[in-house]
């Protein structure tokens, strides 16, 4: 398979997981800026290999469930989900809001885990599938402020800085400004995104470390979400106090889903019984 071909088969699959039903062979090229016959081409041979449907009645496309399990899979490979995702719940349960959980891959997050507090009113349940866009987001801003304030920029800038057309109505488009808010972040201790992504939506992370040291590596972010309605200023210092127990609590386990990732390789048997 030649390079521009593998390009041609992410780009597709990128834009079928981003669409909630079966999408027309026309549409798709559009969308993907493809010939037809390119595009039609790749969906014979994602489908051949399973990875793509094809409704019989209506003829339009859509992933199959072949996605979703390697996603899975692969979570379970890593065990990032069962070590930290009791310490969500508990989170979420005395917050009662949404509470999120994102690990560093390279120069990103990526959304885990996710427990819904919520229990009456308004409540924030958006899709895990959704994009996190560093500087916009309290998870992102937790993160970029541990970095320093250059390569912090560089990787805010690298993902379209200033430029999001669909942003909330508080998005930050002046560097100086966003520089602020990552010293803001740095000396109170987390991070605040309040109409920022989303309108109507408030959020509030810290980040955590790969074990519990202070020279340990930051290996993701946890937050505490929720209508801008309901978590306002004067609940900050307590969703922070909550934030960073619950970031302490998964630094100190964070390491376990190294050992039990090891065991389970060295002992499959182990992981048959379970």
């Amino acid at each position: 398979m030649t390079v521009a071909a593998v390009d041609r088969s992410i780009a597709i699959t990128e834009l079928l997981a981003s669409q909630s039903e079966p999408i027309e062979l026309s549409e798709l090229a559009a969308l993907v800026a493809m010939p037809v016959s390119a595009v039609h081409r790749t969906l014979s041979t994602l489908m051949a290999c399973g990875w793509v449907v094809q409704d019989a009645d209506s003829q339009r496309y859509a992933l199959s469930l072949r996605m979703a399990q390697l996603a899975f899979r692969n979570l379970d490979a890593r065990f990032t989900p069962d070590v930290a995702h009791a310490v969500l719940r508990r989170l979420a349960a005395k917050s009662q809001e949404y509470c999120r959980l994102a690990v560093v891959e390279e120069h990103r997050l990526v959304w885990i885990s996710r427990a819904q507090g919520a229990r009456q009113g308004l409540r924030y349940d958006p899709d895990m599938g959704g994009e996190l866009v560093l500087h916009a987001t309290a998870n992102g801003k937790a993160w970029l402020a541990s970095l320093p304030e250059a390569e912090a920029l560089r990787i805010a800038y690298a993902e379209g800085f200033g430029q999001r057309t669909d942003m909330g109505p508080n998005y930050v488009t002046d560097v100086d400004e966003f520089r602020r808010h990552l010293a803001r972040t740095r000396s109170q201790g987390y991070a605040t995104a309040v109409d920022e992504a989303e309108h109507g939506t408030t959020a509030i992370a810290v980040p955590f470390r790969s074990h519990d040291g202070q020279d340990a590596e930051i290996a993701g972010t946890i937050s505490i979400a929720g209508p801008s309605l309901r978590i306002r200023p004067s609940r900050y210092a307590e969703l922070s106090r909550e934030l960073h127990l619950a970031a302490a609590e998964i630094s100190a386990i964070w390491p376990l889903r190294i050992r039990q990732r090891d065991f389970t390789m060295r002992n499959p048997a182990a992981e048959a019984v379970n």
